[in-house]
């Protein structure tokens, strides 16, 4: 694809990368299979648009076609990724409401080259309420993303809200498999229960190809001892993987969202955007 928004122009691939791990996948006829990742926690201020923005970044700066999609009704990801929100005519509300409006009319080209975005606006909040009385309403997102997106992107990245809402659990049915960023302290590990037993439920009932990626130490700070404490409890739970990557809050990283680009292009030789291709190779890696 290039940067006028036309998904049907792909942008060239990195063959070495692209057609050689875990991202792209296919049958026997050669037909490619997109990963569906969505980064979910139900705890605010954990660093998930942090995460799904900077890896998108980090994947498509390693040549592969990335769709990130933002299910947050606070549109952070939107306005992180460099869209004014005064400038966002169709939105995730009127895919996800009765009107039902499709991706490619919403999908938007944003700076970096190989990232695109559904872009959210807060109307997603009001949209939800009226998921509740629809039929499938935890289906509506798979349903939009499955075929033109299929054809189209790599990887899909969802941005999720701070909630275990319909929401989130439309991101989690539409996904194969799922991130979850925890902040290096008590209360954010603790937190986690919940958020298992709904991906656990899901992966039953809605979902069979829901896995759990990895657990993303976010915001640690090595020099205190409480932050070492809680990395150590975190790999000793021990039902599901940690990432080796850990994201530090660093001044490149904060500043960041304020150009709409993710860290990997705003300071390409920063700490930061090595720790995000960091994750992006164990993303690769572990498919």
């Amino acid at each position: 694809m290039d940067k006028s928004g036309d998904p049907s122009r792909p942008r060239a691939y990195h063959p070495e990368v692209a057609h050689n791990d875990g991202i792209r996948s296919g049958d026997d006829e050669g037909e490619a299979l997109t990963k569906v990742i969505s980064i979910a926690n139900q705890k605010g201020g954990v660093g998930k648009t942090t995460c799904s923005i900077n890896l998108g970044g980090a994947l498509a700066e390693r040549g592969y076609r990335v769709l990130c999609v933002d299910m947050d009704p606070q549109a952070n990801m939107t306005v992180g990724l460099g869209i004014s929100l005064s400038d966002v005519r169709h939105s995730m509300a009127d895919v996800l409401s009765e009107e039902r409006i499709a991706l490619d009319e919403i999908v938007r080209a944003t700076e970096t080259p190989g990232l695109w975005i559904v872009p959210a606006t807060l109307e997603l909040a009001s949209t939800e309420v009226g998921l509740f009385t629809a039929i499938g309403r935890e289906m509506v997102l798979r349903d939009a993303l499955d075929g033109w997106v299929e054809r189209q992107f790599d990887v899909v990245i969802i941005d999720c809200p701070p909630t275990l809402g319909l929401l989130t659990i439309n991101a989690l049915v539409a996904s194969s498999r799922v991130i979850i960023p925890v902040q290096t302290q008590y209360y954010a590990i603790k937190g986690l229960t919940a958020l298992i037993k709904v991906i656990n439920t899901i992966k039953l009932k809605l979902n069979h190809d829901l896995e759990v990626l990895g657990l993303l130490p976010t915001f640690f700070d090595g020099r205190t001892v409480l932050a070492r404490e809680m990395l150590a409890n975190l790999r000793e739970l021990g039902d599901h993987r940690v990432f080796n990557t850990m994201i530090k809050n660093t001044v490149k990283l904060g500043e960041a969202p304020l150009t709409g680009r993710p860290v990997t292009e705003y300071a390409t030789n920063s700490a930061a955007a090595r720790a995000f291709r960091d994750l992006a190779q164990e993303v690769i890696e572990l498919g």
